[in-house]
């Protein structure tokens, strides 16, 4: 039985690469009056739907779409939470 599953997939730099949108927003902050706000790291939140006969292959599809699409495995962590919409 074939089931639909929502993914919420979280995208971010790994700790080793410089983040300059982060160190930005960071600076803003502190212009702003802000001096208490450190480690600013921005990252991609998506969702998307995928439908798949197990959570383990829904799981397998949705690392090589992360790991070919979404995410740049060089620069980028990734991880995604799965949640069972229907059961067809």
């Amino acid at each position: 039985m074939t089931q639909t599953y929502q993914a919420q997939i979280y995208v971010t730099l790994r700790p080793s690469v410089l983040d300059p949108a982060g160190v930005a927003v960071q600076s803003g902050l502190k212009h702003m009056g802000y001096e208490n706000v450190d480690s600013i790291r921005i990252g991609k939140y998506i969702e998307l739907t995928v439908s798949a006969e197990t959570e383990a292959a829904a799981t397998e599809q949705l690392n090589v779409i992360c790991d070919r699409l979404l995410a740049n495995p060089i620069i980028e962590n990734y991880r995604f939470d799965l949640k069972v919409l229907s059961a067809a």
